[in-house]
């Protein structure tokens, strides 16, 4: 107690005193705070501002507690934990880091990891007692136990290798590290593994049934067989397709493949492979080079097999009979090897030019070709005659009507000369008014073209040679196939019927130009100068025909212009379809003519018949023709006609056009023909087409070519230019046309199943008489509004 009174004695003299002495002047929290961001701000101070804000902390104490941290976590840390217990801003701790692993070559900055050299030296530690305890350890094992990049690893791991580390690392794979006992041991399973094997074994197999490691076991079996430890070869180097070869498998290898050589006098590339071969043509070469072997597609034969055959053509060519060589070959080969076999063969023997290969493996001699050609010469010419009778005027090629004029005595002289008249006259008449022809009037005289590629011999050397220009005109076939195999069949003996069938399939060419030749040769002889008259005079006859068509149409174009577009085009589509129709078939027939090909009537030609016959044309009349063609499925009748006159101009006729003399005639007789055609006729529709057809013809001087669908257009544009009266009746007759035609539309589409009621009531059966009783009374006044006014106009006259 005495001590404690003491103690409280002392004290209060104390603070007695520091009541008594002077105040001394200090600095508050808040002055010293902004004193030391002055000192930060003008660069004087170097401090850090901890997180909590409770501290300064210097850079060189950063770096010394990084360093201090970093012993104390065994050399390893991660820079956001140092963030965590240094308590300052992670970019300070970052860069103090940085600057560490810089100075001190003994610290890395790995993966924003601070690791320094004694914890390399524990990893290298911990490594060797896995490599000793396993034989081998692999980095990528190691990346994955301490969470360290492989580059890293391996720098780290080979500079302590004899050292810390006692193996050494795979020099092909630095991605592992193994024992001296280790390689000990995987060279001895290699070693007894290779020994055991008596046939070829892919190396890839042996590792993944063994686990090896590929690149050691390369390695080491390529050691061992360098050093002879191990007899074999290893082929296909060090990839997926290696294998290993044993000698003793080689030796017996060999054996087989020169016995079965001697023996066999071929070799099959298969049955190589099948040995383990993987290159039977290098091997073949290589082993046998002093034999001449023939290398087909799937196996090589022997020089014993190419002469045995060789002399059995040569006999079948010498005797004029033919062999299948199939039958003295080994039954391995092939087709496409038998055929290489056989031109080999020929070209050896040099028996090309008389010989010819049927089936691919049959050698027939060109005699015997020719015997069975010659069994066709009797039927050969009994159809030629009695082609001619059946064809009188039978049509033939330029080359032969060349060939007749001279037979009748008309030389090309003459012909040319009567060419250069009708020149003349042609000119003469496009440049002068006699005939009427006016100044308007132009008569076009179009010479017709040399046909290019034309020989005036037309042997089969010509045709074996240009096939192209052969197929100028279409064939006159002798005989079909079967017919000529049945025939083949039937003479030739001991054939197999392959070989019938491809020598009658390579006789149809050559019999049907012979039997053309024959039957040119029948009906040239049997030509004379009526035939050649008669066809002149059908020459003339068509340019008549085609002269009035081609008028025809450019006065069917010009009525079409008075309507709109949508009518024009349906009015252009129809003259398209018919008229134009009619002058292309008329040409396509008489080129076709020269072909042999020409139909009995022109207007039965069909779009496909056309395209037929132009497919066998020259080029140069097939190009004009194919354009007029194809124009008449166009819409404009301007374009056919700028197509119309190159292609009358090839088919050697003329384009005369007419003045107005001739237009006056040809409108004349288009109204004479449509109104004796209204005379005749009794069908209200036909009636109302033909009447409005005229009126329009009266009114504007122009000829319509009309479908009819296009007559209420036709008889709208007479709106204004007839009576009234006569368009009051127009409008009636129309109106009972159509309710006649919508009535029969309805009873046609009626099904058979229907009833009474369903197809029509007696009532409306009643009203379709009423309409066709009226149409009957109105028709003779309908027919009268152009009748009446022919009258009046001859009256008048």
């Amino acid at each position: 107690m005495a001590a404690d009174w003491e103690e409280i004695r002392r004290l209060a003299a104390d603070f007695q005193r520091a009541q008594f002495t002077d105040t001394v002047q200090r600095l508050s929290e808040r002055n010293c705070i902004e004193i030391v961001a002055k000192l930060i701000e003008d660069k004087q101070l170097d401090v850090v501002h901890t997180l909590d804000g409770k501290e300064y902390v210097t850079p060189a104490q950063i770096s010394k507690e990084i360093r201090d941290e970093l012993y104390v976590h065994g050399g390893r840390i991660n820079i956001v934990d140092l963030q965590q217990i240094l308590n300052v801003d992670l970019v300070h701790v970052e860069n103090r880091a940085s600057d560490i692993a810089r100075s001190d070559k003994s610290i890395q900055l790995v993966l924003g990891q601070l690791i320094d050299e004694n914890y390399m030296d524990q990893l290298a530690e911990e490594v060797n007692d896995k490599l000793q305890e396993a034989g081998q350890v692999r980095i990528a094992e190691l990346c994955k136990t301490y969470d360290l990049p492989g580059d890293f690893l391996t720098e780290v791991l080979s500079q302590r290798l004899g050292r810390v580390i006692q193996g050494q690392m795979d020099q092909y794979n630095r991605g592992v590290i193994f024992t001296q006992a280790f390689l000990a041991r995987h060279k001895a399973r290699i070693c007894g593994l290779f020994t055991a094997l008596t046939r070829p074994t892919q190396v890839n197999n042996l590792i993944g049934l063994y686990g090896f490691h590929e690149h050691l076991l390369y390695l080491v079996l390529e050691e061992l067989v360098n050093g002879g430890r191990l007899k074999g070869t290893v082929v296909g180097g060090r990839q997926d397709k290696a294998v290993y070869i044993p000698d003793i498998y080689s030796k017996t290898q060999s054996t087989w493949v020169d016995s079965f050589l001697a023996q066999n006098k071929y070799l099959e590339f298969d049955a190589l492979t099948r040995l383990g071969i993987p290159d039977p043509i290098g091997y073949i070469k290589k082993r046998f080079k002093s034999q001449k072997l023939l290398f087909l597609q799937a196996t090589c034969v022997a020089q014993s097999i190419i002469d045995q055959v060789e002399a059995s053509v040569e006999e079948a060519v010498s005797s004029g009979t033919w062999i299948d060589v199939q039958t003295m070959l080994p039954s391995c080969l092939s087709t496409e090897d038998t055929g290489i076999l056989l031109n080999q063969v020929m070209r050896t023997a040099n028996v090309q030019s008389s010989a010819r290969i049927l089936c691919d493996t049959i050698v027939v001699s060109e005699k015997f070709v020719s015997g069975c050609k010659a069994l066709f010469d009797q039927a050969m010419q009994q159809k030629a005659q009695k082609e001619i009778k059946n064809n009188p005027v039978f049509l033939i090629t330029e080359d032969d009507l060349k060939q007749s004029s001279l037979l009748m005595d008309m030389s090309a002289a003459s012909k040319k000369d009567k060419r250069e008249e009708r020149r003349k006259k042609a000119a003469e008449g496009s440049g002068s008014m006699k005939g009427g022809g006016g100044g308007n009037a132009r008569e076009i005289r179009i010479r017709k073209t040399k046909k290019k590629g034309r020989r005036d011999d037309d042997s089969d050397e010509e045709a074996g040679t240009a096939p192209s220009n052969r197929n100028k005109q279409a064939e006159v076939v002798f005989m079909s196939l079967d017919e000529v195999a049945a025939v083949l069949e039937e003479h030739v003996c001991d054939c197999p019927d392959e070989m019938i069938t491809e020598l009658a399939e390579q006789l149809m060419r050559p019999l049907t130009k012979q039997y053309q030749e024959v039957v040119r040769a029948a009906f040239l002889s049997s030509s004379s100068m009526s035939s050649g008259a008669s066809r002149k005079q059908s020459v003339k006859e068509l340019q008549e025909e085609i002269t009035n068509l081609y008028n025809n149409i450019r006065l069917f174009e010009k009525g079409a212009k008075f309507f709109s577009d949508e009518t024009h085009a349906n009015i252009a589509k129809h003259v398209l379809r018919t008229i134009c129709t009619d002058v292309t078939n008329i040409l396509l027939n008489f080129v076709a003519a020269e072909f042999m090909t020409a139909v009995d009537s022109p207007r039965s030609i069909t779009n496909e018949v056309r395209l037929k016959i132009l497919t066998k044309l020259q080029e140069e009349t097939k190009e004009p023709l194919m354009k007029l063609h194809n124009s008449l499925n166009g819409k404009s009748i301007e374009d056919f006609l700028i197509y119309l006159e190159p292609c009358v101009e090839v088919c050697g006729f003329m384009l005369k056009k007419g003045d107005k003399k001739r237009e006056r005639q040809a409108l004349f007789q288009h109204r004479q023909a449509l109104m004796e055609q209204l005379k005749m006729t009794e069908d209200p529709a036909l009636v109302l087409h033909l009447t409005s057809v005229l009126l329009f013809q009266q009114i504007h001087q122009c000829a319509l070519h009309v479908p009819g669908r296009c007559v209420p257009h036709v008889i709208s544009s007479l709106v204004g230019r007839i009576s009234e009266d006569q368009r009051k009746l127009l409008s009636q007759y129309q109106t009972l046309v159509v309710k006649q035609l919508v009535g029969q539309g309805k009873n046609t589409r009626a099904a058979p199943g229907e009833d009474e009621g369903e197809r029509g009531t007696p009532g409306n059966g009643g009203e379709m008489e009423e309409v066709r009783k009226e149409l009957l009374s109105l028709t003779g006044e309908v027919k009268q509004l152009v009748l009446s006014a022919r009258k009046t106009s001859l009256t008048e006259d």
